[in-house]
């Protein structure tokens, strides 16, 4: 009898160790299901402008030249290195942020991250080439930084802190609203004192500044400019248009003041993506961004202080529209002609494999994907906002309220940032949501824990 229970021990613990080892080759695998199933990474309309910045040697609004290089590294292999990459990374914060919060263990780590599998757009970002994946992934690792460095090693606070670097680079709205993270941290220090640390808000607003030099020795190097990635203007000034704004100034200014778009301000088409990316023959004839880039930051700065009242407005609409606007799939489907020319011009020995893809054929459906995660990610964040609730009626700063709070606070900052700027679109909210659907997991999961019996303390 004496001898049975060291057996049944040891026992456990070599099924632990399988199942450990089952689920780090499992996941990241499931990570990459669509892109597997897809045969080639799924594309996206923006994509070919982050494939094409090795090769063009200019700066494109909203395409960051850190991402371009990150891309080029993995073309030999048909960008499955990058895919992979994004599986383990992804795998590892969910790990690591779940260690942190004392849920340790295989069979959880696997259940948590099959939950996220199945209910959120996590595997099709993370199976995608588009800075998306990296949104999320960042804010947790800036989270780890900021409120549990003593419970990583010295190793992790070094990598989380490159990562974040990185990740910060790829795409201006995920820098702005890491930065209003570390912001809001700093501000509530003299409360938080004890929960977060001025060494960690040091560390994670370093990562910042050394993601915001990245951004610029990229752009140098590719482009021989020491200048930020173009794009705030432009992309604004698309948002004002579909609001109505920019007719509206026209219609008030036109012709006292010679503008290039006064001719042709009873034919703009209705949103920002048709004025700026839809091929229309008025932005072409006009000199596209360089001949208009003055003209529409003109505009914009002019608009923004003559309607106050017409913008706040648009952009409370905007905010609120983009909050609600989760889900997955916005711009994968089977026309993509930019990013098709991009590879067939610039990588010609893919295009055999990117044209035999499912996507290229329209064999994906996101409707059906969305039957599940539209309710799954609108279901969360209400279950978000329950759990700070709760906590503020008990008036109590639990682990899981910080990052709720912190999930929460990321996700209004970019529904703010994206929906004010570039106007309302799923991408945005699929690309982060999936946050909050991992902190309600989190919050069960510790719920369970605390409450269980003793005799569960074996089951795993």
């Amino acid at each position: 009898m004496e001898t049975s229970i060291p057996n049944k021990v040891l026992t456990a613990q070599l099924r632990r160790g399988h199942a450990a080892r089952l689920a780090l080759f499992v996941l990241p695998l499931l990570l990459l299901a669509p892109a597997i199933w897809n045969g080639y990474p799924l594309l996206q309309y923006d994509t070919g402008g982050y494939l094409a910045r090795w090769y063009e040697g200019y700066l494109v609004i909203n395409r960051s030249t850190s991402y371009g290089i990150y891309l080029h590294l993995g073309e030999q292999t048909q960008f499955w290195l990058n895919l992979a990459f994004q599986a383990i990374v992804s795998l590892w914060i969910i790990q690591l942020t779940l260690r942190v919060f004392g849920i340790t263990g295989p069979f959880r780590l696997a259940a948590i991250g099959v939950g996220l599998i199945a209910t959120t757009a996590l595997p099709w970002i993370t199976s995608m080439l588009l800075t998306d994946i990296f949104a999320g992934l960042s804010l947790l690792s800036l989270f780890l930084l900021i409120a549990y460095r003593d419970r990583t090693t010295t190793l992790e606070k070094i990598l989380l802190f490159i990562f974040t670097a990185f990740a910060a680079s790829t795409h201006s709205a995920t820098m702005i609203v890491l930065a209003g993270v570390c912001a809001a941290g700093w501000v509530l220090l003299p409360w938080l004192r004890g929960r977060i640390s001025a060494a960690g808000l040091t560390q994670a607003s370093s990562a910042l500044v050394v993601g915001a030099l990245l951004v610029l020795g990229c752009n140098y190097a590719l482009s021989g400019k020491l200048t930020w990635t173009p794009g705030g203007s432009g992309v604004a000034f698309g948002r004002m248009l579909q609001d109505g704004i920019v007719k509206r100034y026209l219609d008030d200014h036109c012709p006292r003041q010679q503008l290039k778009l006064c001719p042709y301000k009873d034919e703009l088409p209705p949103t920002g993506d048709d004025f700026l990316w839809g091929g229309n023959n008025m932005f072409d004839k006009l000199g596209r961004f360089e001949g208009m880039s003055g003209e529409m930051e003109f505009i914009s700065r002019q608009a923004l202080t003559t309607y106050p009242w017409m913008q706040f407005k648009a952009a409370a609409k905007a905010t609120w529209d983009q909050l609600v606007h989760v889900a997955t799939g916005e711009g994968t489907n089977g026309w993509l002609p930019h990013t098709y020319g991009i590879i067939e011009r610039y990588m010609p020995d893919q295009a055999p494999a990117m044209r035999a893809a499912k996507q290229q054929h329209w064999d994906i459906n996101f409707n059906a994907v969305n039957w599940v995660h539209v309710p799954v990610a609108l279901g969360s964040m209400l279950l978000l906002l329950g759990l700070l609730g709760h906590a503020a009626w008990q008036r109590r700063l639990h682990d899981v309220t910080l990052l709720a709070g912190t999930v929460a606070l990321a996700l209004f900052g970019n529904a703010l940032i994206c929906g004010i700027i570039s106007g309302p679109h799923d991408r945005y909210g699929s690309r982060i949501v999936w946050t909050a659907t991992f902190v309600v997991m989190i919050a069960a999961v510790k719920h369970f824990l605390a409450n269980r019996s003793p005799a569960d303390d074996g089951a795993e």
